[in-house]
């Protein structure tokens, strides 16, 4: 019988991380729904524990190594003293591993799409990269991340510009927008507790929603 370790200190999520920018957040509320909170307080048998959520990351680099296009790992996170797994599929936006990427898509909780601030190019190809993603799986059952990377590439008056625009293509696409910088670690650390708490917050309510039908 395999038994999993203890979720590491610095993956316990007990407060619900605030968003990047408010004027495109998938919500704007400061605590979790009292629903999960109070599900979670209770500890349900059968209705909140172990859980695990796939998450599907579409990113756009040029000089994406991964020769089937595919990565995979495993997070694992403490959310109001429920275990939590996030599967991430990182999956490359580039049209020769369009075939690939998509047979992973289906039964995503969360889509993450990734774009190069320094790239007017990915911020338009989004809308493309969505769209693929979203023809496996039900718009209304997935959250949605519009992610800008390699801020620190960026001076603050280039990249002023580019959010604006990607704040306007978050909005269209019902998204959250953050900008990370993977090098720097800028935001990279606040955003995966934001994806894992509001995707943990999404999975309870449907779960919840479930048991009662």
């Amino acid at each position: 019988m395999n038994v999993l370790a203890p979720v590491r200190r610095d993956r316990v999520i007990a407060d619900l991380p605030p968003c990047f920018r408010k004027e495109a957040a998938l919500h704007t509320r400061p605590a979790f729904h009292p629903t999960v909170a109070s599900a979670c307080q209770e500890q349900r048998t059968g209705t909140v524990g172990f859980k695990i959520s796939k998450i599907i990351v579409d990113t756009f680099d040029k000089n994406y190594k991964a020769t089937i296009g595919v990565d995979f790992e495993m997070e694992r996170f403490e959310v109001l003293g429920v275990p939590f797994s996030l599967q991430l599929w990182d999956t490359a936006g580039q049209e020769r591993f369009k075939c690939i990427a998509s047979t992973y898509y289906r039964g995503a909780q969360a889509i993450v799409i990734v774009f190069d601030v320094n790239d007017v190019a990915s911020l338009e190809h989004t809308r493309q990269w969505l769209a693929d993603a979203l023809k496996e799986n039900d718009p209304s059952n997935v959250i949605l991340f519009l992610v800008g990377s390699k801020k620190d590439l960026s001076t603050p008056a280039q990249y002023s510009l580019m959010e604006k625009d990607a704040l306007k293509v978050a909005q269209e696409m019902q998204a959250e927008y953050w900008a990370v910088s993977s090098l720097t670690g800028e935001n990279v650390r606040d955003f995966f507790f934001r994806v894992a708490a509001l995707t943990f917050e999404s999975s309870v309510l449907a779960e919840l929603e479930r048991s009662s039908a």
